[in-house]
């Protein structure tokens, strides 16, 4: 690919014999957004992101100072590219890394860029698009360009829990592009040519590839190819509000919120993914992590038009499964989006591996997640709860603000079996069998009317009330904010 730089400018001066501003646009955008396999330029990826005719560049002629120790053409532009626009009428600024420029490679002139679309950003509310395709930092600056990684991170963090980031990674993002790019809200990798990893890839097979970030829980979303993931992006976008103060965004939609949920597979086929599915406006699920801690799903969805987060456990609660919970709790009530957890699991992970893994740590930070949340919190006991995993998950005790079971959940301290074993070996007889005991067990300990009675299930419901109950829910607890506690003072007594 041509480089840009003001060689390319004198060589035009000398063909044409004038140079204009005009002129000099036209060099600095370079051609074409992409090829037809879905990989894009950058200027191709910004193209996609936004609302046609609504991108507007911003530091269009920043260019690094060259000194004696450059390697490459002398004052080429600086190798990303900033901006502002419209994704789906709201406004979002971005920035992409040009690979055709300076290799993309970050100098302090290209952090600056960086840091002054936060700025702008943090200022007016609206979300941060990074498109990360670099072949690291700019060695002749030495110092300079360590140093503008550092205030790209200083932004990042600034910005946290304020206005959502997203990273996307296009190319190459390794060394402390990777630590950034982690540092954003959501990572999308395309799964054709995106690495991201903090050491170079070829010192661990299959390192930094897009696989690998999804099982290391690195990438939020794998998409498939450079287009298919600045569509995800954009997609994202609708659903998540444009800063932790702006209302919620209403997703368009035709479902309606009376429509009755289909749940004749569960519980014989337990998949939670089906049953989020089914709740869904229009059965659309945007599932996050997909590659890591398996047993749990965690997604965007929406509800009767309200954009929801989804963590719904099916199985085993893992230390991987509370860490990507934490993570997407964590994601959610940033921005006060409301938070649906799902429930069908027979307990915690019991091994020793899960011990090795820092499973309490975890569970704490779990749980702690939840305590700390101000967004909606509704939980569904769709199946099993036993133990620990019904106090973690969402339960009244931790914060939730409604909790439903459906018909035939079973919530308690132990499973039935491990119950009857531990206390009543001694009654087991001719007369009154294992069997007995166990469906006693489940019919008067476990059942969820016992758990309704105690206050701690709101309501018991049927399957096919469980959309309709959930948007009614949601829809109450839309004006929820704590702020409401605050007062000058009580009104006295005449």
């Amino acid at each position: 690919m041509e480089r840009f730089s003001f060689e390319a400018l004198r060589g035009l001066l000398q063909k044409t014999g004038k140079l204009t501003v005009a002129a000099i646009r036209e060099l600095v955008s370079g051609s074409g957004e992409g090829q037809s396999d879905g990989t894009l330029t950058a200027r191709g990826r910004l193209a996609r992101l936004f609302d046609a005719g609504t991108f507007t560049e911003t530091g269009v002629f920043v260019r690094r100072r060259s000194d004696e120790f450059d390697v490459s053409d002398a004052d080429e532009f600086e190798g990303v590219i900033t901006g502002w626009g419209a994704v789906d009428g709201c406004l979002v600024y971005a920035f992409a890394q040009d690979l055709s420029r300076t290799d993309g490679a970050v100098s302090e002139a290209h952090a600056r860029k960086i840091c002054d679309i936060y700025r702008l950003a943090l200022e007016n509310g609206a979300p941060v698009v990074g498109f990360f395709d670099s072949d690291g930092a700019y060695i002749p600056e030495g110092v300079k360009a360590l140093a503008g990684y550092g205030k790209i991170m200083k932004a990042s963090a600034a910005a946290s829990g304020i206005i959502p980031q997203i990273a996307v990674v296009s190319g190459y993002c390794t060394g402390a592009a990777a630590v950034i790019a982690s540092m954003f809200d959501l990572t999308v990798v395309a799964g054709e040519g995106g690495i991201i990893s903090v050491n170079p890839p070829f010192l661990a097979e299959g390192a930094g590839e897009a696989e690998f970030a999804s099982e290391t829980g690195v990438a939020a979303v794998v998409a498939e190819n450079d287009a298919g993931s600045v569509d995800t992006v954009r997609d994202i976008l609708t659903v998540i509000p444009e800063n932790n103060e702006s209302p919620l965004p209403l997703v368009d939609t035709t479902d309606s919120p009376e429509r009755a949920t289909d749940l004749s597979f569960f519980p014989a086929d337990r998949d939670v993914r089906k049953l989020t599915a089914e709740i869904a406006d229009d059965g659309k699920v945007r599932e996050l992590y997909s590659g890591y801690g398996a047993e749990l799903e965690a997604a965007m969805i929406s509800i009767g038009g309200t954009p929801v987060g989804v963590v719904a456990l099916g199985g085993k609660l893992t230390a991987a499964a509370a860490r990507k919970a934490k993570k997407a709790i964590s994601v959610f009530d940033s921005f006060g989006m409301p938070i649906l957890t799902v429930v069908d699991s027979d307990g915690v992970e019991c091994s020793g591996t899960a011990e090795r893994s820092s499973i309490a740590a975890e569970l704490a930070g779990l749980v702690s997640a939840y305590c700390a949340a101000s967004s909606p919190l509704v939980t569904l006991i769709a199946g099993e709860a036993y133990g620990s995993v019904f106090t973690v998950m969402g339960s009244k005790s931790v914060g939730a603000d409604a909790v439903m079971a459906l018909e035939g959940a079973k919530i308690a301290a132990m499973k039935a079996s491990s119950a009857v074993a531990f206390l009543y070996n001694d009654k087991i007889s001719a007369e009154v069998t294992r069997e007995d005991l166990e469906t006693s067990w489940d019919e008067n300990v476990a059942s969820p009317i016992e758990a309704a009675a105690s206050g701690e299930i709101d309501d018991v419901i049927a399957p096919d009330e469980v959309r309709a109950r959930l948007c009614s829910v949601f829809n109450m607890l839309s004006r929820k904010s704590r702020s409401w506690n605050s007062r000058r003072h009580p009104n006295m007594p005449l």
